[in-house]
């Protein structure tokens, strides 16, 4: 009998595990679920209860206390698959000789890891981490990860509430006081019971630690690269993702609706952000990963390129599997498919014209980097929105 081979999954910095019902990875786990058995990776997908923003060190033992317990209920192999700070989470957790809070066995834990696969990840850093951490604040980036629940659960959020967090972001100014609250409060008034109980307390963890912000700014990130080590003969593979940059093409793409032009607002700040002071940098690209994204971007991004959180060329961080135009929500299908069963909300409209389709492609890439990884020598494939 052929041992297991488990796929762990971990969030983002607007990540939730712990939220019963909320699908921050609800598509993801379900398609590769499906895909996995056919592939030889037959195992659990679990889900990593993380902390939202709070440290580099504590969310990457919380990963490994994760993996570990996945190892004690069924020995074998793990495949971890990290979003956007997940997957420096990721790196962090496997590098040789790293020391973690946790009373886990952290290296019994990282030795069981096969491959590593890092989507839409901030390796470089993301200049949006600094307008969290300063003039926007702790007001702004509790209101955006309360918005993004709202989202997932309830597939758009009331249109005052959009237009005033877009405000925000345009003019690059904390809210004025008790403005913060009174949105919260309209936002949180849609849930009730046991399911407010819980998103009070993860909206509590966000307040309570932020030390994450901080650490994925562009200068603080040059410091981990310096400092965490690849692990020797583990395959490490990346998902790359770009939204086009706002102007009259997305905004006619979001159409009419007020909603969809009030989430476009929302992006196009967000986008202003993520692109900002990042003139003149670039990764280390070798031949195959040049390639992936010259197929599927016309060329190579420009340093500003972005998905609205996290510059394109930021992500770069080992074998290039598959590279997209979408932004940072939608390569975990929260993209606008609402016939789909279960159906897709879209985060924001940013024109990307992301599909179920490309979403397919984009995690069976994924998917068969897991089985192989060793086979894996560039993407196999790379994907793009109509023009």
């Amino acid at each position: 009998m052929s041992r297991a081979h488990h796929v762990v999954l971990v969030p983002g910095f607007f990540g939730f595990a712990n939220l019963g019902d909320f699908t921050y990875f609800g598509h993801v786990r379900d398609l590769l679920a499906e895909l996995g058995p056919a592939l030889g990776v037959e195992g659990e997908v679990e889900v990593v209860r993380t902390e939202p923003t709070a440290s580099l060190p504590r969310r990457a033992a919380l990963l490994c206390e994760a993996v570990s317990t996945v190892l004690d209920r069924a020995p074998g192999a793990v495949s971890v698959v990290g979003h956007s700070s997940g997957g420096v989470d990721a790196r962090l957790f496997v590098s040789p000789g790293v020391s973690l809070p946790t009373g886990a066995d952290v290296e019994r834990c990282a030795r069981a890891v096969r491959a590593v696969v890092t989507v839409s990840a901030p390796h470089h850093g993301t200049p949006l981490s600094r307008a969290f951490g300063g003039m926007l604040g702790q007001q702004v980036l509790r209101l955006l990860s309360l918005s993004t629940i709202h989202v997932l659960r309830t597939g758009r959020l009331p249109l005052t509430a959009v237009l005033k967090v877009a405000r925000f972001l345009r003019l690059g100014k904390a809210p004025p006081q008790g403005v913060v609250e009174q949105l919260s409060n309209q936002l949180l008034s849609d849930f009730s019971g046991e399911k407010r109980r819980a998103v009070e307390a993860y909206l509590a963890d966000v307040n309570s630690d932020q030390g994450l912000m901080s650490q994925l700014a562009p200068a603080s990130m040059e410091l981990f690269n310096a400092s965490t080590k690849d692990r020797p003969g583990l395959p490490y593979g990346c998902v790359v993702s770009r939204a086009r940059p706002p102007g009259l093409k997305s905004l006619l793409a979001a159409g009419f609706d007020p909603y969809a032009q009030a989430t476009h607002a929302l992006f196009v700040g967000l986008y202003r952000f993520a692109g900002g002071g990042q003139a003149g940098w670039l990764p280390k690209l070798d031949q195959a990963g040049a390639e992936v994204l010259r197929r599927a971007y016309g060329r190579i991004p420009p340093a500003q390129a972005n998905d609205g959180i996290v510059p394109t060329l930021s992500q770069v961080h080992g074998t290039v599997l598959h590279a997209a135009w979408a932004d940072h929500h939608d390569v975990l299908g929260h993209f606008h498919g609402p016939t789909h069963v279960p159906p897709h909300f879209d985060w924001m409209a940013s024109g990307s014209g992301f599909t179920r389709a490309q979403f397919e492609a984009l995690w069976e890439d994924v998917a068969a980097f897991l089985a192989r990884p060793e086979a894996v020598r560039g993407a196999r494939r790379s994907a793009s929105a109509p023009a």
